[in-house]
């Protein structure tokens, strides 16, 4: 046996993956998109697709992290998540199994989180 064979086929699609954060092993099948990259428990993501969804194209694979919500014209929210190898910018759409709760908290981080004190919103 080479030491390649133990290496998928491009044309193979793997079944599942471990989350680069969580370590939960994370079914590729996700309800409401066909290119399932990021973990429904924790939101995070891996640098795979480079030009498109479902490419596989990045040579990167660094973890990429949940930092903001966006919503598109029809109203569907997609994850905007950023590579901590290379500070490259991606957006994915949820699925129907992602984390409600995190998906609000990230949502409403800004608001919870401003860059400025509260306090000045009364003094206006």
């Amino acid at each position: 046996m080479s030491r390649n064979d133990h290496r998928r086929r491009p044309h193979q699609r793997a079944e599942s993956f471990r989350c680069l954060n969580c370590r939960l092993d994370v079914s590729m099948d996700a309800p409401g998109t066909a290119h399932r990259n990021h973990c429904p428990n924790c939101l995070a993501s891996r640098h795979v697709d480079d030009l498109r969804p479902g490419d596989r194209a990045s040579d990167c694979h660094a973890r990429m992290e949940a930092i903001a919500m966006a919503v598109r014209g029809d109203g569907e929210w997609v994850i905007i998540h950023r590579c901590t190898g290379c500070d490259e910018l991606s957006s994915n759409r949820i699925a129907g199994d992602d984390n409600p709760l995190l998906l609000v908290r990230v949502a409403i981080r800004p608001l919870a989180q401003p860059p400025f004190p509260l306090d000045v919103l009364a003094q206006l």
